[in-house]
């Protein structure tokens, strides 16, 4: 509906003649001065019965304006008889009927302090500027609502030619015309005269061409150079708008005349002087010269080469020294490293980035080594790791249980120092098995989960959900994942374990993991907790020859009768 009634203002702002729309509201203190909004908006509420009200803004709230002697509001117009400085603010108008509320306009008003010395205050003007020669009229801002009131016009300050029409014309604008033009309206209001004023400063230019002043552009200066280069010198100076056939532009060495350039290289003096060429930018003509040093001697730095320029009894001059740099230019050997560098460079922090990306376990395990890293102290663990296997002593894979129970603790307890908990090693046999189980695996640092096609028993399920349950909710232990024997499908696992990042699953490739420092055992320890330790990594085992190392076989402690 806002949009509606915008709309409606502007369509009807022609037939309001006495309702003007002002792009700035400023007045001056002790003035005549109205606010007011389209007197034809009204028709639209003819079925409707409606009420005016008008606000004011006073600390952030809508206030309504109580009428007064001096503040008066009739049809659409909100007077001022007259205005004072404590009107400044923000000012609307709102059509109120029983079931709507419409702000029709909005108006800020910035009442200014009179000048007492002038009859107008400088932040209460528009300024107009024009050239010579051309018609114009000044034109008296509408401030009345009243088309005859009567008008004078003066020009600083100073009544003007007895005018009193709403606009000063002038047939043809000449430079003395320009001045302070300020039009007063007088009102007659109740047995009282007030007045209205709108000020326009008025400028007028000679349009006439620009007086030629001839000059010579900058000034006297010094060049750094250096013996054996060559340098340019030039010379240029300003004509004015026009070519000047008598001006003349030339160079002098020590109030000597150089030789003329001939534009062979080989018969080129040393120093020579190039004709002057005329240049022209926009509307200004210029004219150059240039002084050419082929190669620099050390005579060049005790001479004074003086830029002369002249027309009529006018003469400009401008006076040009060498001097040795302090900078000089970069060795080309240098230059050429340098570029080499600048090529080079991309290309190898792209070479270092891939071979720390491609190396990375190699470089966190050499950083561990290095600085005795150790992330096991203090932090109330037992042990800093829990074998989740298949125990199932019937199974027809014995390889899976020879490498739980022989190659990893081999490995990772003699060569890597780390202390792991396998439950039948471990564990003394009476107690509540997953009572047992779960306190195991809250005394480890990782839990180290042995998959295969045949990890289905219900101690080995129970150890995966305890462990998963710790890992992703309670966040007490993270997950080790050995691919013991490829697996092509993981539904009897829990949904769950696919949550954990593929990063912290390592695979086993049999004899090309037996190496100590195969990719398996690296990846194994960048998993496991930093631990220091005495490596030993020369040894290289077979799972045929680990039953003389020391261990039993798990088949002298395994009852197959014990429950699970």
């Amino acid at each position: 509906m806002s949009l509606i009634f915008f709309l409606m203002l502007v369509i009807e702002a022609a037939t309001d003649k006495l309702c003007p729309l002002r792009a700035s509201i400023d007045v001056l203190e002790g003035e005549y001065f109205f606010l007011c909004y389209f007197e034809s908006m009204q028709e639209h509420f003819q079925e409707e019965v409606y009420t005016i009200n008008w606000y004011k803004e006073n600390a952030g709230k809508q206030q309504p304006i109580k009428e007064t002697h001096r503040i008066v509001s009739q049809k659409n117009l909100l007077e001022f008889w007259p205005a004072e400085l404590s009107d400044s603010g923000n000012y609307s108008v709102t059509y109120s009927s029983g079931k709507q509320n419409f702000t029709v306009q909005k108006w800020t008003l910035n009442v200014l302090e009179r000048n007492k010395s002038s009859c107008f205050n400088k932040n209460h003007l528009t300024t107009e500027i024009k050239n010579a020669g051309t018609g114009h009229s000044l034109k008296c801002s509408d401030l009345s609502v009243n088309e005859n009131d009567s008008i004078a016009w003066f020009k600083d300050c100073k009544n003007y030619k007895n005018e009193t029409e709403r606009e000063l014309d002038f047939k043809t604008l000449a430079v003395e015309h320009s001045g302070i033009y300020t039009c007063k309206i007088l009102i007659h209001h109740e047995g009282k005269t007030y007045y209205s004023t709108n000020t326009i400063k008025l400028v007028v230019k000679e349009d006439a061409p620009e007086a030629t002043t001839l000059e010579i552009v900058g000034r006297n200066e010094e060049i750094q150079t250096e013996i054996g280069k060559e340098e340019v010198l030039n010379c240029t100076g300003f004509l004015g708008y026009c070519m000047q056939e008598d001006a003349s532009l030339y160079w002098l060495i020590n109030q000597t005349f150089p030789e003329k350039c001939t534009g062979i290289p080989e018969r080129e003096p040393s120093i020579c002087e190039e004709e002057s060429k005329t240049l022209q930018l926009g509307n200004k003509v210029y004219v150059t010269r240039l002084l050419r040093i082929k190669k620099v001697t050390d005579e060049d730095m005790h001479h004074n080469f003086t830029c002369v320029f002249q027309m009529d009894e006018n003469t400009q001059i401008k006076i040009v020294k060498l001097k040795k740099g302090k900078i000089q230019d970069m060795p080309e050997h240098i230059f050429t490293t340098a570029m080499v560098l600048a090529v080079l460079f991309p290309c190898v922090a792209v070479a270092v980035m891939f071979f720390c990306v491609m190396f990375r376990i190699e470089l966190v395990l050499f950083y561990r080594n290095l600085c005795r890293r150790d992330d096991t102290a203090g932090d109330g663990k037992e042990y800093d790791a829990f074998v989740s296997y298949l125990k199932d002593c019937a199974s027809p894979t014995e390889e899976e249980r020879e490498f739980a129970l022989k190659i990893l603790p081999m490995v990772l307890e003699k060569h890597f120092g780390y202390k792991l908990c396998i439950f039948e090693r471990d564990v003394c046999p009476g107690g509540a098995v997953f009572d047992d189980i779960h306190s195991f695996i809250d005394k480890s640092r990782r839990l180290i989960i042995i998959l295969s096609q045949n990890y289905v028993s219900d101690r080995a399920i129970y150890e995966l959900e305890s462990g998963l349950h710790k890992a992703l909710v309670e966040r007490k232990t993270k997950i080790i994942l050995i691919e013991y024997m490829p697996i092509s499908d993981y539904s009897f696992l829990p949904e769950s374990l696919s949550l954990l990042p593929s990063k912290r699953v390592v695979k086993w490739k049999k004899d090309n993991s037996l190496p100590v420092n195969s990719r398996f055992w690296k990846n194994l320890r960048y998993l496991m907790p930093a631990k220091p330790t005495k490596i030993n990594t020369k040894g290289h085992y077979n799972i045929l020859d680990l039953g003389s190392e020391g261990t039993k076989p798990w088949t002298e402690d395994c009852d197959f009768n014990a429950p699970l």
